[in-house]
């Protein structure tokens, strides 16, 4: 990907950068019109037609990208985005699709919690729901967790122990009992930890339970994204049952409640809005919505700073 930095334009919208690229090669047609070397006021006017109209068309194709480069890396504004929210409600369709139309970076949190569980049930200290906390904050330094690009799906694979366990975290053994370890504290100080040195340098988008009120309580911009369980529990279902896997409707639905009732009242970092997040409900919108709203608040905040 190209970088641009313009630093004599300080923060202003792609929208505003490209336009006023548009009616400056305008102007410069109209005033080539004038020249005397027909010749080269034929080929001049041609250049800066295409230029005009290939400049109109991007803005009505785009107005996140030029040239390769996300309006955000031109305008050298990065920022640190923290999204919240219940399970199941799209929180990190939403983080990374944002994080790609930004040129940041996108860490799902949750994913990072899901490799522990994983970890935990693979060496028995989870059985029956009842996790074995000591040996497993015991066995914490033996955990090595890394996000991967994928570059056939154009996205971070996560990585236990040198393994990809993308795909093996997001079953249903590994959702049952994500929130019964994820409520360890010490599991949550040093995931926390993990992702304060992953997202020093701004420029990031990281999506959780407590992004917004414990990682990054100083986020630019905190979004809140809830939606109903019934709805949370049959997207989850279409989820699963589009990769093949056998699943019933209703545990899931279960399974988001009591997920919802875990995150909400556990001691260490419960789920909560942090008091300046902006709410997403979720729950009769399109992605393609969703993402609009999205889109236009990171863009609201970038042109603030």
């Amino acid at each position: 990907m190209i970088k641009v930095v313009i630093e004599s334009i300080g923060c202003c919208t792609f929208r505003e950068i490209t336009e006023g690229a548009a009616n400056f090669a305008n102007y410069l047609c109209r005033k080539l019109y004038l020249a005397k070397d027909f010749r080269f006021r034929i080929v001049c006017i041609s250049w800066f037609s295409f230029a005009y109209f290939a400049l109109k068309r991007l803005i009505h194709a785009s107005k996140y990208f030029i040239f390769g480069a996300k309006f955000s890396e031109m305008i050298n504004c990065k920022i640190t985005i923290a999204i919240d929210g219940h399970s199941s409600c799209g929180k990190s369709t939403i983080a990374r699709s944002l994080a790609t139309n930004l040129g940041y970076i996108f860490i799902d949190s949750g994913a990072m919690y899901r490799a522990v569980t994983l970890f935990a049930l693979r060496n028995h200290l989870v059985v029956n729901g009842v996790v074995d906390q000591e040996n497993l904050i015991g066995r914490l330094p033996e955990i090595k967790i890394e996000f991967r690009n994928n570059s056939e799906k154009q996205m971070s694979d996560m990585f236990l122990n040198g393994e990809n366990v993308e795909n093996e975290i997001r079953q249903l053994p590994v959702s049952h009992n994500v929130s019964l370890v994820a409520a360890i504290p010490e599991v949550r100080l040093a995931m926390v930890h993990l992702q304060q040195e992953m997202g020093k340098n701004k420029g990031i988008v990281m999506d959780g339970r407590d992004i917004g009120t414990v990682v990054f309580p100083g986020a630019e911009l905190k979004l809140f994204v809830t939606a109903t369980p019934e709805i949370r529990a049959q997207r989850r279902f279409d989820e699963l049952t589009a990769k093949g896997e056998s699943v019933s409707y209703d545990e899931i639905l279960k399974n988001v409640k009591e997920r919802d009732f875990i995150d909400s009242t556990r001691e260490a970092s419960p789920l909560r809005k942090a008091e300046d997040a902006l709410v997403l409900d979720n729950s009769n919108m399109t992605r393609e919505e969703q993402m609009e709203w999205v889109i236009e608040k990171a863009e609201d905040r970038l042109n603030q700073k």
